[in-house]
């Protein structure tokens, strides 16, 4: 089976179908979560599988499984899957390749007539971009625990809209309680979403890891005074110490290479007039990395140094972390079936810890998982411009096939 491959034509022609709903003029997809588009796109999807032969499970969050039956019915599935809602302006392939290359693994299994001994299924989970409702990769949160079915329902639009009112208008809130389906071991084919593969000129991501994050509000509090007649030495400038501080951010990530990550993405100055001493200054503050000690290092020395330039400058400051994601290192066997399948078929290939987040976090929480990457041009997502070339989406779904097929086992003649 070394030389089975899927049809990649077939691939590319049901992405471009699926991102006809919520086409954008610039070429994207706005296909946000539980609306009326979205509801379409579920249409067109789960009438796919059952043309495939597929049997559909929806839990009562509304993700769906699609379901090919093995040989043996008792043992749980290899599942693969990811998304397709979308951001508001987002791109053909961000979840939506996950989705559609498990189903295209499916139907090469269906051309082939190859039975597996577990079932194979494909999941897309609800509102993973988190744009419409809060909290993000909501479906899978409630599904492996992370979050409760009442805190998802309950969450709402910005017009009031809740969760649980549109999953029933839309004929998507199921019957099975989420996290009672089994998983026998998880994979998820993405988009990389940044520039490492294309930059490295390698075809194929294996994902060992995803890093953990942590979020802050920081506030640093000083007083306004005319920008004019107050001297540099007797300022109280709020701005210059928040800038301090922001430059610190960089350092710390620049210090633990090659995952560290320190962002400053939000800044709000009052009064924000230009000729006004800033007296406060409102930012946020994103730390990553790949492993809980060296993010906690992070943390540590982030909270030490703002320590000490509330003491050098006498200015109030106050810092909160609000989200903290762990690091999620994937399963040595799903990442080893990934790396094999990728040598096996001969692609060009590197190591990619993955920056963003993904379902496949929550997967992992109750069953082996992994992930493979593919390049997208210019390490672009979230955009509406988001591209990726067909033999690369063809590649890393080659690679889902023969790693799906190492778990789920072909039944011999």
């Amino acid at each position: 089976m070394n030389d089975l491959r899927i049809n990649g034509e077939r691939l590319w022609a049901s992405l471009m179908e699926l991102a006809k709903i919520g086409a954008t003029p610039k070429g994207g997809v706005k296909r946000l979560a539980l609306t009326d588009l979205d509801k379409q796109g579920r249409d067109l999807v789960v009438g796919w599988a059952k043309e495939a032969g597929m049997s559909i499970t929806i839990d009562q969050i509304g993700n769906v499984f699609m379901r090919r039956e093995g040989r043996n019915p008792s043992l749980p599935p290899i599942m693969t899957g990811s998304h397709i809602d979308t951001q508001p302006t987002g791109g053909k392939f961000d979840g939506n390749y996950g989705v559609l290359a498990g189903l295209e693994v499916v139907r090469t299994l269906n051309d082939q007539g190859i039975a597996t001994e577990a079932p194979v299924e494909v999941a897309f989970w609800t509102n993973e971009e988190g744009s419409r409702f809060v909290p993000v990769m909501m479906g899978s949160g409630v599904f492996c625990g992370a979050f409760s079915l009442e805190t998802a329902y309950a969450a709402k639009d910005t017009e009031g809209k809740s969760v649980k009112d549109e999953l029933a208008r839309i004929g998507y809130m199921g019957e099975q309680v989420p996290g009672q389906h089994p998983i026998g071991a998880y994979f998820e084919t993405h988009i990389e979403q940044g520039p490492v593969l294309e930059d490295a000129d390698k075809v194929i991501g294996v994902v060992p890891a995803v890093m953990g994050l942590s979020w802050y509000d920081c506030v640093v509090t000083g007083m306004e005074a005319h920008a004019g007649p107050t001297p540099m030495g007797l300022r109280k400038d709020a701005m210059q110490v928040s800038t301090y501080i922001m430059q610190e951010v960089v350092k710390i990530a620049n210090r633990y290479p090659p995952y560290g990550r320190g962002t400053v993405g939000m800044v709000q100055v009052f009064p924000n007039s230009r000729n006004v001493i800033p007296g406060e200054v409102k930012f946020s503050i994103d730390l990553r990395n790949v492993n809980d000690e060296l993010l906690n290092t992070m943390h540590e020395e982030m909270l030490a140094f703002i320590d000490k330039t509330r003491s050098d400058s006498g200015l109030a400051i106050s810092i909160e972390r609000v989200s903290y994601y762990p690091p999620c290192p994937f399963h040595p066997d799903c990442v080893g079936a990934v790396r094999e399948a990728t040598a096996k078929l001969g692609y060009s290939t590197m190591d990619v810890v993955s920056g963003a987040g993904h379902d496949a976090i929550y997967a992992a929480r109750l069953a082996p998982a992994g992930m493979i990457f593919v390049p997208c041009k210019d390490g672009i997502s979230h955009n509406e411009i988001e591209d990726a070339k067909s033999d690369h989406l063809e590649a890393g779904c080659n690679v889902l096939l023969h790693a799906m097929l190492e778990r789920a086992k072909i039944v011999s003649s």
